[in-house]
């Protein structure tokens, strides 16, 4: 069987750089390897970190375990702002992830995890270092994702049907 090989340590900013391209070419596999190896390398490195869980956000609407691995990999971030805010933003790209998949009923569970999303992200607003409104973007995308799709409702608990007998 083939073994992994270690990167260098002299070779992790141009790596990390490599995971962010890969992601903008829309190819999250190869950022998420690529990030695996860096951690390996230094595991408290932050920006592999993060680039790992979006890596894996972006990998939702493919792959149904990406988000359990996402929500993972983000115990790892140190801050309680980067573990809220990211966790918002795995919630919102799973909800937009099942929403463009569609399918029978999916409607409520869409609304109620851009509702943990919006949770999330507003409880990032007074953890947030001073100038960064990452949070309030991320807010108000998903409030205008609502607005867009009005069709979507809370997800409504089933009531069990009544037993009739005589």
């Amino acid at each position: 069987m083939f073994t992994l090989k270690p990167i260098s340590r002299d070779s992790l900013d141009a790596a990390l750089a490599r995971a962010e391209r890969y992601r903008l070419l829309n190819e999250p596999h190869e950022a998420e390897s690529i990030c695996r190896d860096i951690l390996e390398v230094d595991p408290a490195n932050r920006q592999a970190r993060i680039s790992l869980v979006l890596a894996l956000t972006d990998e939702i609407h493919q792959d149904s375990g990406a988000f359990a691995s996402a929500m993972e990999a983000m115990s790892g971030l140190e801050t309680e702002y980067d573990r809220t805010y990211y966790s918002g933003i795995a919630w919102e790209r799973r909800a937009k992830a099942s929403y463009a998949a569609g399918g029978v009923g999916s409607g409520g569970y869409v609304y109620d995890w851009i509702v943990r999303a919006l949770q999330l992200f507003g409880a990032t607003e007074h953890l947030r270092p001073a100038g960064n409104d990452d949070a309030i973007l991320r807010w108000n995308a998903c409030v205008r994702f609502l607005d867009r799709h009005k069709e979507l409702r809370p997800k409504m608990e089933e009531a069990p049907e009544p037993i009739l007998s005589e």
